[in-house]
C-alpha cells in the first residue's frame, strides 16, 4: 500500500482544480461558440425566408388587418377613414418594409378573425389591440410591445378621484373578463356588477347603479374623448402589452426581426410616444 502525505495529497488536490478548471473553460468554449454559430446562423437568412419578405416586396404592398371602432387605437373619422395610432403604426411599418413609395391594404375585421387572418395567411401583419399572451404565441408569433395597455377606471363622478375612494363601492365590469381578478386584488371590498357590453356598462354609470366601470384604458381613453363628462382614474391596475401579431416559423423570422427592428427605432427615437401621446392614450 502506498502512502501519501500532506504534501502529496495536495499536489492531487491541486491537480484535480486544474483538470476541472479546463474542463469549464472547454465547457464555456464550446457555449460560446454554439452561441455565435447559432447567431450567425440568425442573420443570415436561408433561401424560404428571404422567400417571405420577398413575396411581400415583389406584389408591393403589404396587407394589415385592423380595427375600424376602437377610438383612440384605430377608428373612422367623419369622413369614413381610418385614422388612430394603430394606422399610424401600420403605415409607417409598411414604409420601412417596403420603402417610401410603399402601399399598404387594410383589412378591417372583428376581434374573434384576429388570430385566424394570420394562420390562415389572410394576411401579412395585424395591428388590432391584440395582447401578447403565452397561449396565444403557441399559433402565431408577437413583436416586441408597442403600447402598455391595462385595467383602468372611468366614472362620471368629480369626487372619485383616487382608487381608494372605490373602495367599498358598485364597479361594473364584463363578464368572465380578466378585469375581475384585478378588481378583486386591489379592491376586495368593492361589489362587482357584471355586464354583458360596453354600452351596457355606461348605461349603467348613466342611471347611477354604478359609481365605475372597469376595463382596459385603451378603450376607456377614447370612451372620455367621446364623452368629456367622464373621466379617468389613472391608477392602472393590470399590464397587457399589445403587440403585432405576426406568422410563426422560421420562414418568416426576417420578417419578424424587421418588424422588431422597426419598433425599436420608433420607442428610441421618441416616435411612438409622441404619437401615443398625440391620440390620448394613457402615459404610464
Amino acid at each position: 500500500m502506498i502512502s501519501c502525505g500532506s504534501q502529496c495529497l495536495k499536489s492531487l488536490l491541486n491537480q484535480q482544480d486544474n483538470v476541472l478548471s479546463q474542463l469549464h473553460l472547454l465547457i464555456s468554449t464550446a457555449v460560446i461558440l454554439v452561441l455565435i454559430v447559432a447567431l450567425l446562423l440568425m442573420l443570415i437568412p436561408d433561401s424560404a425566408t428571404a422567400n417571405e419578405l420577398s413575396e411581400i416586396q415583389h406584389r408591393s404592398y403589404v396587407r394589415i388587418a385592423v380595427k375600424d371602432n376602437v377610438r383612440p387605437l384605430a377608428f373612422k373619422d367623419v369622413k369614413g377613414n381610418l385614422q388612430g395610432l394603430e394606422i399610424d403604426l401600420a403605415q409607417r411599418l409598411a414604409t420601412d418594409l417596403l420603402g417610401k413609395d410603399a402601399n399598404m391594404k387594410l383589412v378591417t375585421m372583428a376581434n374573434r378573425d384576429r388570430l385566424p387572418m394570420i394562420f390562415n395567411h389572410k394576411v401579412d401583419l395585424v395591428i388590432a389591440r391584440v395582447t401578447s399572451t403565452t397561449s396565444r404565441s403557441r399559433i402565431v408569433s408577437f413583436s416586441i410591445p408597442y403600447y402598455l395597455d391595462g385595467t383602468l377606471l372611468v366614472t362620471k363622478d368629480t369626487s372619485l378621484e383616487r382608487l381608494q375612494d372605490l373602495a367599498t363601492r358598485k364597479i361594473g365590469v364584463l363578464n368572465n373578463s380578466s378585469t375581475i381578478a384585478s378588481l378583486k386584488f386591489y379592491l376586495p371590498n368593492a361589489e362587482l356588477v357584471g355586464v354583458s357590453s360596453y354600452k351596457q356598462g355606461k348605461e349603467l354609470l348613466e342611471n347611477n347603479t354604478i359609481a365605475a366601470f372597469a376595463a382596459d384604458g385603451s378603450v376607456l381613453a377614447g370612451w372620455v374623448q367621446e364623452y368629456p363628462q367622464y373621466h379617468l382614474i389613472t391608477t392602472k391596475l393590470s399590464t397587457e402589452p399589445l403587440s403585432v401579431v405576426m406568422p410563426k416559423g422560421m420562414q418568416y423570422d426576417e420578417l419578424r426581426q424587421k418588424v422588431n427592428s422597426a419598433l425599436t427605432n420608433y420607442i428610441s427615437t421618441g416616435w411612438l410616444k409622441q404619437r401615443i401621446i398625440h391620440w390620448g392614450l394613457p402615459v404610464y
